[in-house]
């Protein structure tokens, strides 16, 4: 049985009448509304035309976590990436430290052509890592070996520095 407080109820009747919430959330609350009438999950299979499944499902999501629990899906949902992490940090690296042949620079296409990949493949993957090898002034990734590694140590200091500690930055452009 569920039992919904005043403002619960106020809201499950807006999400599941508004014609701004998304359709799945709209039928999450009925669900809930429906349950907390005394509706079965059958009784709620036929009234809305969803199988007892997955009435059960949200009835018991909105119980465990309340709204939170019925207005997004749960985590690892979706598709999957189609591509390995190899092939990733191999993107990554062939962007960062390899330049195209005949170029300044790797395009979407040239670096799609030279691994067997299509163009938006790349294009996701430099997404996903913020690259931008086009801006040549703003794009400029170490050569060493162990940048990553030490990138993620001084990140780790500022993010947690320890007790008592002091942490300063002093950016050194010989250049400027």
């Amino acid at each position: 049985m569920v039992i919904l407080s005043e403002v619960d109820q106020q809201w499950l009747q807006r999400q599941a009448q508004s014609g701004v919430a998304t359709k799945r959330l709209g039928e999450r609350c009925r669900i809930v509304l429906l349950a907390a009438a005394g509706m079965t999950s059958e009784q709620i299979e036929k009234e809305l035309g969803v199988s007892r499944h997955k009435a059960g499902r949200w009835r018991t999501r909105f119980v465990e976590a309340g709204r939170a629990g019925i207005e997004s899906d749960a985590p690892g949902r979706g598709r999957k990436p189609s591509y390995s992490l190899e092939l990733r940090q191999l993107v990554v690296r062939m962007t960062t430290r390899e330049k195209s042949a005949n170029a300044t620079h790797w395009s979407l296409a040239t670096m799609g052509q030279a691994l067997d990949i299509s163009p938006r493949t790349v294009g996701r993957i430099w997404r996903e890592h913020g690259l931008k090898p086009h801006l040549m002034r703003t794009f400029k990734v170490s050569n060493d070996p162990r940048f990553a590694e030490k990138l993620e140590d001084v990140i780790g200091l500022y993010l947690n520095a320890p007790e008592h500690a002091l942490v300063l930055c002093v950016d050194e452009k010989s250049q400027v």
